[in-house]
């Protein structure tokens, strides 16, 4: 079977698997829509933490990012598997015995305010929105390029299969379609790094192959990749070309803003006991780590593929995999130099973002270009979010290979979609209309508030997903950026520090959050007159400046706080007794 054959077959497998289990496991009550429960088994929900933290920014984008960044693209790798470390050890096992529904849940009553509560649903719901922005343009990519369809349908589609099994089963519906979505992303993500780690090193394991030599030299990969990026004009692939501060920050924001994602904090509320909790955090780490350790390892099995295959060679002789790339816009060469051979070089390919299918424009998929003579001698342009999905393609493995990958692509991006529209709900729907609206709404009216909730979202993130600022691991990382910026103080302190009352709290994440997203609006978007890299203020890219809003909202905070009235003395003795390991602390409804 041909690999459109193949791919209709396996995401027509998994997705019959994903509705099948939201059936089976639809939510009856606030609880199961909510925590699922309470009652999920450690190793179940490491399993399904790790798919909700392993999105499209994991699976598609970063080993893209690596693959073209080198070892500047290190600072995601740290900065996102740092960032469960700290969340599973400084926080989860507190919040689960909390024992709260939701982030903001936890906020309110924390900071004895309706207010303070409003302000983390904003925060949550800005968060939520851009990291799910990065995980529909994932779907989107993949089903451009295997299921032969538009990209702003493949979101469309997404939207559906979404809407359907999160709406309908809520986080227990979501939890165990977690589960095998975390089989099959896994499965898909290892298959093909295998193959290719044989193909270039003749080593199994593809973390060994990544330090290893090439089969039948004695030159290590890293080695001849470094040579291959230099004789295109292209910076040695293990060299970094980002600040120190700038590296630093961005790691920075990535770990602590992974610390205050709500949509990875809820899932510590759907075991049974604080031990439970503290026993998912670990097995979802090992889960985790299965992944991580092998992005680096395809991102440099991906480059030397690209660059030993495509460069200098023929556009007439290349394979169908390139020009069915070039249909998607996602790639797109232009003849520069009229020899009819692809230039892939340093420098800028083409101009514009719209792919000319017409005849008589150029060959199908050439991007409209204001100066095709510029220059820049390079004729290439490649979306980074394609390399892991290509990889496969370029190294010419089978073709159930390649429709694997396309399966795992949309698990990883569909399962994190859905816990954050579960979030998203579930702000709207307890912190809004139960805590604060409508405080005697029945059971059944709030379970239906919640599920219209998370369809008014589906919608809303579909467009960013049609509409997306940037690579799904930037947008992903911008997210990361607005949860550091927020909610990580306020929680921190929420735990750690008694005396931390609600005008602290409130101040440092209003002003927080004011800071980044003012700095996204002026250095994504050119809001008032933003400018170059060279413009970022202490070098600092947008990815990272999370990191210093973070540290004014800790010192905005406590400056607050100490010229405020403390807290009610049983506040205080309530957060003295989160930090002491006793009882489990039931998730209830309120």
């Amino acid at each position: 079977m041909d690999v459109q054959t193949w791919t209709y077959l396996l995401v027509g497998i998994t997705f019959a698997l994903y509705i099948g289990i939201a059936v089976w496991s639809r939510a009856g009550s606030t609880q199961e829509f909510y925590v699922a429960g309470g009652g999920v088994s450690p190793l179940a929900n490491g399993m399904a933490t790790a798919a909700d933290w392993m999105s499209a920014a994991s699976f598609i984008s970063m080993a893209g990012l690596i693959s073209f960044m080198g070892y500047d693209g290190a600072v995601y790798l740290m900065g996102w598997t740092g960032g469960y470390v700290l969340l599973a050890l400084l926080l989860a096992p507190y919040l689960r015995k909390f024992g709260k529904f939701t982030v903001p849940d936890f906020i309110g009553d924390r900071y004895y305010s309706n207010l303070a509560r409003s302000v983390a649903v904003v925060c949550a719901l800005f968060v939520s929105f851009t990291y799910v922005a990065g995980q529909m343009r994932g779907v989107g990519v993949v089903f451009s390029r295997f299921l032969q369809v538009d990209i702003n349908l493949g979101v469309i589609i997404g939207m559906a299969i979404v809407f359907f099994y999160a709406v309908l089963g809520g986080m227990k519906g979501i939890t165990y379609t977690q589960v095998a979505q975390y089989c099959v992303l896994i499965f898909a993500f290892m298959v093909p790094a295998i193959f290719i780690s044989i193909q270039l090193t003749g080593h199994v394991v593809p973390q060994l192959g990544f330090g290893g030599t090439l089969t039948g030299t004695d030159t290590y990969l890293l080695d001849s990749l470094d040579g291959l990026n230099q004789e295109l004009g292209f910076a040695p692939y293990t060299d970094g070309s980002k600040s120190t501060i700038d590296v630093f920050c961005i790691t920075a924001a990535l770990m602590v803003g992974t610390a205050g994602l709500p949509h990875v904090i809820v899932r510590f509320f759907t075991v049974p006991r604080v031990k439970d909790a503290r026993l998912s955090a670990g097995y979802a780490l090992v889960f985790i780590a299965i992944l991580y350790t092998t992005a680096p390892a395809i991102a440099a099995f991906a480059r030397t593929n690209l660059l030993t295959t495509v460069n200098g060679t023929a556009y007439s002789d290349m394979p169908k995999w390139f020009t069915n790339w070039e249909k998607t816009g996602l790639l797109a060469w232009v003849d520069k130099n009229n020899d009819g051979q692809i230039q892939y070089e340093k420098g800028a390919a083409v101009e514009g973002q719209t792919p000319v299918f017409a005849e008589g424009t150029g060959h199908a998929g050439q991007r409209i270009v204001t100066n095709p003579s510029q220059a820049s001698a390079n004729e290439l342009y490649v979306d980074q979010d394609i390399m892991v999905l290509a990889n496969p393609e370029i190294a010419q493995l089978p073709s159930w290979v390649i429709a694997l990958v396309a399966a795992g692509g949309l698990a990883a991006a569909l399962s994190t979609a859905a816990g954050l529209l579960l979030v998203i709900s579930t702000s709207i729907a307890h912190d809004v209309i139960k805590m604060q609206l409508k405080p005697d709404i029945s059971e059944a009216a709030e379970l239906w508030a919640a599920r219209a909730a998370a369809a008014v979202a589906v919608l809303v993130a579909g467009y960013f997903g049609v509409n997306p600022p940037d690579f799904v691991a930037a947008v992903v990382a911008l997210a990361f950026g607005l949860a550091a910026a927020s909610f990580f103080p306020a929680i921190m302190m929420g735990i750690f520090y008694k005396r931390m009352n609600k005008e602290g709290a409130i101040s440092g994440m209003v002003t927080g959050l004011m800071m980044m997203m003012f700095y996204i609006l002026k250095f994504k978007f050119n809001f008032l007159g933003g400018g170059t890299p060279a413009d970022w203020w202490l070098g600092i890219s947008p990815e990272g400046f999370g990191f210093v809003a973070m540290l004014v909202n800790f010192a905005i905070a406590l400056l607050v706080c100490h010229v405020t009235p403390a807290p009610p003395v049983q506040v205080q003795e309530m957060v003295e007794s989160i930090r002491y390991p006793r009882g489990a602390g039931q998730a209830t409804a309120h």
